[in-house]
């Protein structure tokens, strides 16, 4: 039976809860936006206090070398980082937050 992105997409978001509480603890939020496990591509989008902050781009590489190292069938991590103040509203558990839009103004931009 394969994976489901919904099941990946779970994991990833339980994932992040677990080995990156800094970022709520920092005002930062955190939505998985793809996580397909035919491709291995996986999109995580942070938002709040990372967007500006300094070190996201470090915060940034973590989550795609410790989501490489922790999960064999992603293969490809993205991590976006709202260059706009524009983070949306809605934060839950763990600092996920739901209506995240990141800015395609500067694409490598982290």
């Amino acid at each position: 039976m394969s994976e489901t992105e919904a099941d990946l997409r779970e994991r990833v978001e339980q994932w992040m809860v677990g080995q990156m509480p800094i970022i709520q603890m920092h005002g930062g939020t955190s939505v998985v936006r793809e996580a397909d496990p035919e491709s291995g591509q996986v999109v995580v989008e942070l938002g709040g206090t990372c967007s500006g902050c300094g070190i996201s781009n470090i915060t940034a590489q973590n989550i795609k070398a410790d989501l490489i190292r922790d999960f064999p069938e992603i293969e490809r991590v993205e991590v976006k980082v709202p260059s706009t103040g524009d983070t949306g509203s809605d934060t839950v558990e763990g600092g996920r937050g739901g209506d995240l839009q990141y800015s395609t103004e500067n694409p490598g931009h982290f």
